[in-house]
This record gives C-alpha cells, sequence and structure tokens, in this order.
C-alpha cells in the first residue's frame, strides 16, 4: 500500500520510508529535518500509519488512518510544543482557543518528556509497535534534550520520529541516536501545484509571500495568514520606514498592541523581504535580524520595535 501519495517534491525520503516499513528494517528514531512547510509532518503521519499498520489486516486501514488523523490513536502519541499558563501546559491551539496572551515563545518542556516516557512504559494496545512524534523538536531546551536521551537508549517497542527545522538546532548527541531523513525545498511549479491542489491558488498573486515562502508551500499559506491578520491600518504604516520619531514611536506601539511575538517574528521576515525590494539597503536587513535575536531572548517588544524604527529614522 502507498502511503505518502500526497507528499509532493520528497522522492528521496519518500524512498528512504518506503524501503524501511517494506523491509520490517525500522530504526529507534527519525529525525526529519528541514524547513517548516514543506511537508514533514504530513510524511511523519503517514509513516506513522505505515508502522501502525504493520501485521495488520488491510481493512482496518481506514479506521486506523482516520484515528491517526485525529490524534486520538491508543498507540501513538504526538508532541508538541506548550506555552505554561496558570500551571497548565497549552498547545499552540489550546492557548489561541483560550485567548491566552502569548508573551514567549512555546517549548517542548520536560514534563512532556516524562510524558513520553510513561507512555512507552505500557505495552501497545492495538498495534505491534508504539510511535511518538515530537513536533518542532527544536524547541527543546538542554535539560528536556538529555532527558529524552535517555528514552532513546531504551525505547522498548517505540519508534520516535522528531520533526525540527534544522540539524544544528537539535543536540548532537540525539541526532547521532537518529536516522536522519532531510527534507527539501520544493521548485516554483511544485510550489504552485501545490497550493492549487489544497485550494489556496489566490496565494499565487503575492510575489511577496511566495518569494518568503522559499519554496515551502506551507510557510505560503502560514504567510498568507498572517499578512491578512494584520489590520489595513497597521499594513499601510509597515509599507514604509517612519520618517518622524513620533512616527516611529506610534508604529512600535501598534506592531506590540496588536501583534503576539509568534506574529511579530513572522513580521521581523516580512519586513526583511518588503525593505530589502524598496531601499536595497543591507543594514537594515541585519538590524531586523537584530530584532529577531531580542524579541526570541524576551525582551520588551515595544522596546525593541522602538529601537529599530528610530535607529532607522534618525
Amino acid at each position: 500500500m502507498d502511503y505518502f501519495t500526497q507528499l509532493q517534491g520528497q522522492n528521496q525520503a519518500v524512498e528512504f520510508l518506503e524501503s524501511a516499513i517494506k523491509t520490517s528494517r525500522l530504526a529507534p528514531a527519525y529525525l526529519f529535518v528541514g524547513p517548516s512547510g514543506i511537508g514533514k509532518t504530513l510524511a511523519s503521519n503517514s509513516f506513522a500509519l505505515a508502522i501502525l499498520m504493520l501485521n495488520q489486516s488491510q481493512e482496518k486501514f481506514n479506521s486506523i488512518k482516520n484515528r491517526v488523523i485525529a490524534e486520538n490513536h491508543p498507540d501513538i502519541l504526538i508532541v508538541e510544543p506548550t506555552y505554561q499558563h496558570q500551571g497548565k501546559l497549552l498547545t499552540f491551539k489550546e492557548a489561541s482557543a483560550a485567548n491566552v496572551k502569548k508573551k514567549s515563545l512555546p517549548q517542548i518542556r520536560t514534563e512532556q518528556i516524562r510524558q513520553i516516557y510513561q507512555f512507552l512504559q505500557r505495552p501497545p494496545l492495538e498495534s505491534s509497535r508504539s510511535v511518538v512524534v515530537i513536533q518542532a523538536a527544536q524547541t527543546m531546551n538542554e535539560t528536556s534534550a538529555n532527558a529524552l536521551l535517555k528514552t532513546l537508549e531504551e525505547p522498548g517497542l517505540g519508534i520516535f520520529i522528531l520533526i525540527a527545522n534544522s540539524l544544528q538546532s537539535i543536540l548532537p548527541t540525539l541526532v547521532s541516536r537518529c536516522q536522519y531523513i532531510p527534507f527539501s525545498r520544493l521548485s516554483n511549479s511544485q510550489m504552485c501545484n501545490v497550493l492549487q491542489l489544497k485550494g489556496h491558488g489566490e496565494i499565487l498573486q503575492y510575489e511577496d509571500i511566495l518569494t518568503m515562502a522559499q519554496g515551502s508551500p506551507g510557510e505560503a499559506i502560514e504567510s498568507y495568514s498572517q499578512f491578512q491578520s494584520i489590520s489595513i491600518d497597521l499594513r499601510i504604516k509597515l509599507a514604509q520606514l517612519p520618517k518622524a520619531p513620533l512616527e516611529c514611536l506610534t508604529l512600535a506601539q501598534m506592531i506590540d498592541q496588536e501583534l503576539e511575538i509568534d506574529n511579530q517574528l513572522w513580521l521581523v521576515g516580512y519586513l526583511q523581504q518588503k525593505y530589502w525590494q524598496k531601499y536595497n539597503d543591507q543594514s537594515i536587513i541585519l538590524a531586523l535580524e537584530k530584532v529577531r535575536n531580542y524579541l526570541v531572548s524576551y525582551v520588551q517588544p515595544r522596546l525593541v520595535w522602538e529601537n529599530f524604527y528610530l535607529k532607522q529614522c534618525l
């Protein structure tokens, strides 16, 4: 059975994963690496489905597939970065649904690694193997990564799929215990095909967003959604650098009030693309990179944006 029919432009990864399934030569852990939005999550779902289908009759395929998609199969555990809020860990979707103000970036936390350990302590309930998928594995700090390392050394009947945006973002000792599966950016024609298939053909009209996506359909869709969520008034003010100090302070205040930290980080990349096309000034791009670094270092966002725009204005 072909589990990877929906995965576009990742022939090398598909060939390797299909071979592992067909020969039943499964590694204890896999590391899917590549830019966001190019199919790593889709590949992990497909690979997890193939693993859970081992030694199962084909009559169970639809049932298992639907439960994998719904994330309620008893033998698969999906671990996502979380926010801490009032003593609880919330995923991005849960935090958004609860209208939680996201003042910092989500992380894979040590408590979640403990949940993985507990999950693997019991044998699989329906399948021959259990599957643990760790989304955005690069958000683990050193403590949680070391905790995971101990679990990877004795996975039992579990198979890990770690998803990350780069090898450099993962602890080297973790990388050494995983089968590395690279994912590449799509060509322009593949990008167009995927966006049309997903019903997002309108994005093809936005050159800035397509350029920013750099061969990642998921990035294009996410960027379009981010762009649409910015108010028209703020979009107009962002179109060019302010020319007076008061305009700088006003714009920084609007960004801080209207956009949460994850939206502001997206905005940095968008403005790098936008301002480069308009001003062709590398110093602006480098200054925006400093903005990104300050934001992820938990510096007060309004001060960060005030500092950036005032320096460009003066």
